[in-house]
């Protein structure tokens, strides 16, 4: 007997990558009301995202055609939902006490929770994160990131 194949549209890579298109093209409706300048970094990180989407999805489709089993998209769903977390907590941490703050919070304990120990590295890769950041968008372009509503009056 042959196995049963789930249909090639329920393939976790599949619906990932269909899901990925989906909300990079929802946030990218709105970065046609931003300044061009300000909407080029958005825009083009969605839109890269989108594209890198559609090949997971041709590969994906592909392995389906040629028969391949779908695989367990991970063997730590505890770590994925954690992840998942984070990255909620950071966008919501961004707009309360700001981009800076977040950042440089949120740059060590993610690094720290998949791993990384070392406490220099930490706020090595800290500092030069955040201070390229500064330097290239708030120093060099004169782009300003959210302060946090917390800090304003």
């Amino acid at each position: 007997m042959s196995k049963s194949h789930s249909p090639r549209l329920l393939r976790p890579e599949t619906l990932t990558a269909l899901g990925t298109i989906v909300v990079a093209a929802a946030f990218l409706f709105p970065t046609a009301s931003l300044k061009p300048i300000s909407a080029l970094l958005p825009g083009a990180m969605l839109i890269g995202m989108a594209l890198l989407s559609v090949l997971l999805l041709i590969s994906d489709q592909r392995k389906a055609g040629s028969g391949e089993e779908a695989q367990s998209m991970t063997s730590a769903p505890k770590r994925v939902f954690g992840a998942f977390l984070l990255i909620v907590s950071y966008a919501l941490s961004t707009d309360f006490i700001g981009f800076y703050v977040s950042t440089a919070v949120a740059i060590p304990l993610v690094a720290y929770v998949f791993g990384y120990r070392s406490l220099p590295g930490l706020a090595l890769a800290t500092v030069i994160v955040v201070g390229a950041i500064y330097l290239i968008f708030d120093f060099g372009m004169a782009q300003t990131f959210p302060s946090g509503r917390l800090w304003q009056s």
